[in-house]
This record gives C-alpha cells, structure tokens and sequence, in this order.
C-alpha cells in the first residue's frame, strides 16, 4: 500500500473509532435480544464455515496462502448467516441484533488494532534505527562459549520479549544462535527450543509481552500491575525446561564473528519514547480509566514527530553534501543514507496480515458467541469441569491451536472468575504454546529462519522436559498466588 494510501486509510479507522465511542448500538450491546442457534442449521453451518478457515490458517506453511484470507471471509459468511436469520424474525426488537453485536466487536478490534500499530511501528523503528543488530553484534563479538550463549539468549529472550513481541525477540536470538554456532546443528536445534520457550514465558507476565495479555488488559479484567504476579511462575516455565535442555550441550568455544553494528542516529531516543509510552497508556488506563490505546497513539504521535526532525536533519545534511560536491556513501556513517529518514515507511511494514488476521478471528469467535456456542463452552468448561480444570486446558488448546482465538473466546464468555484464575488462563494461553513448534508466533518463525534445523520434530523429542516447565509453572501460580484466587472481580 502506497504511503499515502496508508495515511488514508488510518484516518478512517481513526474517525471509525471515535464514531463507535459514541454510538448508541455499542451501548446496547448487552441487552440485545438473542436467540438460542446452537441446534439451528445456521449454527452448524457456521461451525463448518469456522474449521474449515481455521484448517486453512493451520496448513499455511504447506499451501502458501496468508493466514488472513480465509479468517476475513469466514467471518464475513458467518455474520451474513446471522443477520439473515434476525432479519426474518416477526419481532422487530431482533432486527437489530446482528448490526449490534458486530458493532460491538468492530470497536474491540480497532482499539487492539491500533494498539498493535503503534507497538508494531515502534519496534520497526527501533530496528530500523539498529537497536537489536547492536544487540545481536555485542552477543557475536564476545566469543562466548556455547553453553554461555545458550543462557545469554535464552534469558535475553526472556527480558526482552515482555516489551518487545515475543516473535521479534525469538528471530533476533535465533539469528545470534545461528551466526556463532556454525554447523553445529544440534547446539542450533536445542538453544532455539529454549528461545521459544522464554519468549513465550517472558511474554506472559507483561501486559505487552504477548497478544493474550494485551486483551486481557485491555478488556479490564487485570490492572496492569497484576500481571507482574505472574513473574516467578513464567520463570519456572523457562529455567526448568532450560536446565534440562542445557545438558545436552557441550561447552564448546563458538566461532568467531566480528561485526560493525552502529547506532543509527536519534535510536536511544526512539527507546525512550517507547518507555514513555508504555508509561503513558498504563497510566491513563489506572489514573484515569481510559483505554491504553489512547496512551499508545499519542506515544505514535511522539515518534512521529521525532521521525519529522530525523528527516529535516538528513535533509539538510544531504543538501549540504550536494553543495559540497559529494557523491560517495560511507557506509559507517548513518547520515550518509540515499533516502531521508520516513515514518510512514515503518508504519507500513507492520505485520498487516497478522493485524488483518485479528479482524477475522475476533468476528468469527464474535459470530459464534452470538450463535450461543460460547455460553455452551463456558457452562462446560468453567461450569462443570472447574475454572482451574478450564484453564489448564486452555493452555493445552493453545499447543494446537492459535492462543488469540483461545483467548478470545474466553474473554467473550466472560466466567466469573477470581484474579487467581484469570491469571491461570493469562498463563496457560501464554506458555502454552511451547509445548509445540507450531503452538506460538515465535516457534513458527524460528521454524522459518532454522529451516531444516529447528524441526516441528526436534522440539517434540523435548516435550517432556517443557511440558515439566507448564505443569510446575502452574503449580507455582497456585502456591505462590495463592491469595488472589479469593479475590473476586469487581
């Protein structure tokens, strides 16, 4: 999409959301009038709709076809089929409904929409400006055995994956991993498993560190400092399975690299703006009960302006070099670039088939929670089987499949559960997915970078030990939370 177009485009969801603020529909959300089409053919057809696009999300390293696609039109069918079965119904009180409910789940999307951009625009920008090649050339640089790396990139996965995405952080390590191990194939394949595994983990105790808490933040159920509880528990998670994995490695002088990783100019600004704006939406959202994606969008508009005077500067550095008859680049220099410093170019790489991927999952799981199949899993699951039964499995869902439906469908039915258990679910849906390669962002794209090396297979031949880390974090979160599973929601 053209720059231009982009700018276009984000004004519209801009205006769209201020419109959905003040929208009477969305006001009404909760007392729409609902039918019962869970034994209605609509609901089964539906259900059919769903799996069928969801099989397709799954096969996408098979077929080559984005995740995005086959979730956007499902969703679409799917609220077809609702609204034509509220349009026939005799009362008027149900011919709004469908318009209603959808509504409802449109504005849930733009406010994680938006807060995605921004996030996504930030970490762009910080790699753009070279934050994590610095990072990566300090890591090869220092010759450090293999045993030392595994640690060093496993624990810097850990830390870095609460503020930045756990996908990011998993590429930058394996990269590390890849460019100091040579041909060791089975350093490779085992400190990659124990990148996965920390990213995951460091993740789930941030509100930022992963898609599943962001909603959960967002949705209100947890303030932003309840998630820190979770700290020694998503610790357990990795050192556990990292101890065990760590035996396997023999400790192996790596091979020697040296790299030249300059920070570009205005890059700690660029840190410290993102600081600041993690500060401001959590701030906003405590203080004054706003939701965190207006602290966000103001901290986007921060950076941009900085991007502004980053482009006046190499403007005026590049007129300068023209006057004075220069025409070399030195490529040490980061003034000496071809193109001015542009904003827009980092807003437009964001991860637009994973921000579209959202829009389909959460009116799809919105479809089939107004079709009733969420109120039955809810009285299943939290109802008979236990909310601490529910949320274990949840996390076991997660291995299979995509934590952001999972989660979403939880939040949807909404359960009437303690901070303890919320917090059980924010865990479980997190870490989850390192029971398998294909469970998390972050396995599937360090599948991607190690191919061949870093198999679905190699990471099942240590299920035992990760699956040790899920049960023992959990075990953890019992004990150690132990009071805040009598802390009911407010």
């Amino acid at each position: 999409m053209p720059v231009s177009g982009l700018s276009k485009s984000l004004s519209g969801w801009t205006i769209f959301v201020l419109m959905s603020l003040f929208s009477p529909a969305l006001l009404a959300a909760e007392n729409a009038a609902m039918l019962d089409l869970t034994g209605h053919w609509v609901g089964f057809a539906a259900l059919a709709i769903f799996f069928i696009a969801y099989g397709l999300v799954i096969a996408e390293e098979q077929i080559h076809m984005r995740k995005s696609k086959p979730v956007i039109v499902a969703a679409g069918l799917i609220w077809v089929l609702i609204a034509m079965i509220y349009a026939q119904q005799t009362d008027p009180v149900f011919h709004e409904t469908a318009g209603i409910m959808i509504r409802h789940n449109l504005l849930e999307y733009a406010e994680l929409f938006l807060f995605l951009l921004a996030a996504m625009t930030y970490i762009n920008t910080m790699g753009e400006r070279g934050i994590f090649d610095a990072i990566r050339a300090w890591l090869v640089n220092k010759g450090f055995s293999l045993r030392t790396i595994f640690w060093l990139t496993g624990l810097m996965a850990f830390f870095i994956s609460p503020v930045a995405d756990n996908l990011t952080t998993a590429l930058l390590m394996a990269t590390v991993v890849m460019a100091v191990a040579g041909n060791n194939h089975k350093f490779i394949a085992v400190a990659c498993i124990n990148i996965v595994v920390a990213a995951n983990a460091g993740g789930a105790f941030s509100p930022f560190g992963d898609i599943t808490t962001l909603m959960v933040w967002q949705k209100g159920v947890l303030a932003f400092h309840e998630f820190f509880a979770l700290f020694v528990p998503s610790l357990v998670n990795w050192l556990i399975p990292a101890v065990l994995l760590s035996l396997a490695i023999k400790n192996v002088a790596s091979i020697a690299v040296h790299e030249y990783a300059p920070l570009k100019s205005g890059a700690m600004v660029v840190v410290g703006l993102f600081i600041l704006t993690i500060a401001m939406a959590a701030s906003s959202h405590h203080f004054l009960h706003l939701p965190p994606v207006l602290g966000m969008m103001t901290g986007l508009g921060l950076l941009k302006l900085h991007g502004y005077f980053l482009k006046m500067r190499d403007k005026r550095l590049m007129d300068k070099r023209e006057n004075d008859g220069q025409t070399a680049f030195n490529i040490n220099d980061d003034t000496q670039q071809k193109m001015p410093f542009n904003i827009f170019e980092q807003l437009q790489r964001a991860e637009w088939d994973t921000l579209m991927f959202f829009y389909g999952i959460i009116l799809c799981v919105g479809g089939l929670g107004t079709i009733g199949y969420l109120s039955v899993g809810s009285e299943f699951l939290y109802g008979q089987l236990g909310a601490t039964t529910a949320n274990i499995m949840v996390g076991l869902i997660s291995a299979v499949v995509d934590n952001i439906p999972v989660m979403f469908a939880v939040l949807s039915m909404m359960p009437d559960m303690s901070h303890g258990q919320w917090l059980l679910a924010t865990l479980t849906a997190g870490v989850g997915g390192s029971l398998l390669s294909i469970g998390s962002a972050a396995g599937v794209a360090v599948m991607g970078q190690a191919r061949g090396i870093y198999t679905f297979v190699a990471h099942l031949k240590w299920v035992w030990a990760i699956a040790l880390g899920y049960i023992a974090s959990i075990w953890v979160h019992l004990w150690l939370n132990a009071d805040l599973f009598a802390v009911a929601l407010p």
